[in-house]
């Protein structure tokens, strides 16, 4: 076993009398050896920071460890495990709307820097997926996951500490009309645990500047157009830096350059940051303009539509 400390100075003494060329001192030799132990040390506690990352997922180690660590061959072997590990999955799950079964044997996989649309028509249980994500409807069958946490009993004071590691963005902004901009993300915050003022306030100025929104801290969500107040809903989603956005008819009320622009947004955070997104959305036109995988409800399914089929355009009316 190596280590985590030696002396120094005994390294030195042992390696006088072995130190066999007379262009080198063994101090230098020394050094290259204490270089490489130190290096050995530091991989070491690097990949035990990824296996406890991978065991307790839920502490959101992996991102921390990744930018650390500088083997670029490693670290593209590390992706690649945690790509196979999806944030939501289902398996023979039956969804619930209200008291009623909407979906059967729903089977499910999305993995960090998805993009996956849901689509249907109205009443196909679209939203009732999104429902069962965030754990405000429960599983009637089968398995759920998300983020770590098992659906399936999930404890209610487990419930906000699952949602943290969601961000979600409502059709209708549901944004705070009594308090400005900056309050309503404060408020988020303040309750998501965070304490210090100045990290909120920079935390806060971040994501305004990254939903190009920056100078409208201060206004009240009523002097926004709808587009302006959907992307302060998209900051909002953003503050926990969370794992996955939920957007469930993010465009539904906005016309259609509006609209464009909150594509462009989501499309550029998924591929920026790599979050992974999940868009329920009754619009053809953006999931042909802007890709991804497509998960298509109806009569009582949910299945995702393979690249060689058509999806029918009344199927998502």
């Amino acid at each position: 076993t190596i280590p985590l400390s030696y002396n120094r100075q005994a390294s030195l003494n042992s390696l006088m009398v072995s130190w066999p060329s007379t262009d080198s001192t063994a101090e230098d030799f020394a050094s290259d050896v204490e270089a490489k132990l130190k290096a050995m040390i530091t991989d070491a506690v690097k990949v035990l920071i990824f296996i406890i990352a991978q065991k307790f997922h839920k502490f959101n180690l992996f991102p921390l460890y990744l930018y650390a660590y500088k083997g670029e061959k490693l670290k593209k072997l590390l992706l690649n495990m945690e790509e196979k590990t999806p944030i939501i999955s289902f398996r023979k799950a039956d969804i619930a709307g209200g008291d009623s079964t909407v979906i059967y044997d729903l089977n499910m996989d999305i993995y960090p820097g998805d993009f996956v649309y849901i689509v249907g028509k109205v009443g196909t249980g679209k939203t009732s997926i999104i429902r069962t994500i965030i754990a405000e409807s429960k599983i009637k069958k089968g398995t759920g996951t998300v983020c770590g946490y098992e659906l399936s009993g999930i404890k209610e004071k487990a419930i906000p500490y699952l949602r943290r590691k969601l961000g979600v963005v409502f059709q209708d902004f549901q944004l705070l009309m009594d308090r400005s901009v900056e309050d309503n993300l404060k408020f988020v915050l303040s309750a998501t645990g965070w304490k210090s003022e100045e990290l909120m306030s920079r935390r806060i100025s971040e994501v305004l500047n990254a939903v190009g929104m920056k100078r409208k801290a201060h206004k009240m969500p009523y002097q926004l157009s709808g587009g302006e107040q959907q992307r302060i809903a998209i900051a909002r989603a953003l503050l926990n830096d969370p794992e996955v956005i939920i957007a469930d008819e993010p465009t539904g009320n906005l016309d259609n350059e509006t609209a464009d622009g909150i594509m462009k947004l989501l499309t550029g955070i998924n591929a920026e940051k790599g979050t992974a997104i999940v868009m329920v959305t009754h619009n053809m036109q953006q999931f042909e303009k802007y890709k991804g995988r497509v998960m298509v409800c109806h009569n009582e399914t949910c299945v995702e539509q393979k690249d060689e089929e058509i999806i029918d355009l009344e199927l998502t009316i």
